[in-house]
């Protein structure tokens, strides 16, 4: 377990993701793959009231509802919730009445009285930063939420958020989730990383296998049977190749799966504090649930194939 820097937030090495909860995974499956994490000793969940609206006949907030459900069950105190507001069609951006409504609708669906982490879904450049922190803070004040982080913001715009919420006694930022993992590393390492380095914070990426890529069952010639097999077309290249080359022999050398020292070399970066990876199914779940210490040889090894 690990404490989020500046956070009493004591979490598991490996965030859940709850995107594939009402779309690739119907209540039981979700129901399943939550309770085997929560069996391994995973503690940390994340979701979006916007997943997963992109499914036919869906209208957003199913995987909050999923969780919400499940989460009834259990003993809430020993789970970290995260979820996000700026991108659900019918709750856009980050004006202050439409994250205020939104918080309402997560809590409804999440059946819980408080957000551990409520995140900025993307950055909203039509909105002043200081309303939309305006906004968090009623929020933390009424008890609703424990900490605000950002999505999908540039390192100049994190820092702008940050400097405003010091000038003005308003609630910070306390991580960054972006798209980082080893076929995808900038604009992570170019400018994201430097100002959490500067301000103390932490990154929790998504998208860490690379829309499963780096999973392991992606080969040269396998056709996989995949709703996201479309989007990994773009890693299936000679780089890709020498990535998964890498990580099949450290794999191996840990007796471990591909899976794991793909979210191994991300907490290897000093910068990260838990990466987030969802599972369809329980098999999926055992793959990523394995915390691997990766020796510097090993780390060099993948730095080098991903470069």
């Amino acid at each position: 377990m690990l404490t989020i820097p500046e956070t009493d937030l004591v979490v598991h090495p490996l965030c859940l993701g709850g995107n594939v909860f009402g779309w690739t995974a119907d209540e039981k499956q979700s129901h399943d793959v939550l309770n085997a994490y929560a069996s391994h000793g995973g503690n940390f969940i994340d979701t979006a009231d916007v997943y997963s609206e992109w499914k036919p006949g869906n209208k957003g907030g199913e995987s909050e509802t999923i969780i919400g459900t499940w989460l009834k069950s259990q003993d809430r105190s020993k789970f970290v919730i995260a979820t996000k507001v700026a991108k659900l069609s019918t709750r856009p951006g980050l004006r202050p009445e439409n994250i205020i409504a939104a918080c309402n609708d997560s809590l409804r669906r999440l059946q819980t009285d408080y957000i551990d982490i409520y995140y900025s879904h993307h950055d909203d450049a039509e909105v002043p930063m200081a309303e939309t922190l305006g906004a968090y803070a009623q929020l933390i004040s009424e008890g609703k939420v424990r900490h605000i982080a950002a999505s999908q913001h540039t390192g100049a715009r994190l820092q702008e958020a940050l400097n405003i919420s010091k000038e003005q006694g308003l609630p910070q930022y306390i991580a960054l989730q972006d798209h980082y993992n080893l076929m995808e590393r900038n604009p992570f390492e170019s400018e994201q990383q430097d100002v959490l380095a500067t301000n103390n914070l932490s990154a929790l990426p998504f998208y860490s296998l690379a829309r499963g890529f780096l999973s392991g069952k992606y080969r040269p010639g396998v056709t996989v049977d995949s709703v996201r097999a479309d989007g990994v077309k773009e890693y299936q290249t000679d780089k890709g190749w020498a990535v998964v080359a890498a990580l099949d022999e450290i794999a191996k050398a840990h007796n471990s799966s591909v899976s794991a020292i793909a979210l191994a070399w991300l907490r290897s970066n000093p910068q990260v504090s838990t990466p987030i990876a969802s599972a369809r199914t329980v098999e999926q779940l055992i793959e990523i649930i394995e915390v691997v210490h990766l020796s510097e040889y090993e780390i060099m090894k993948l730095n080098s194939a991903s470069a």
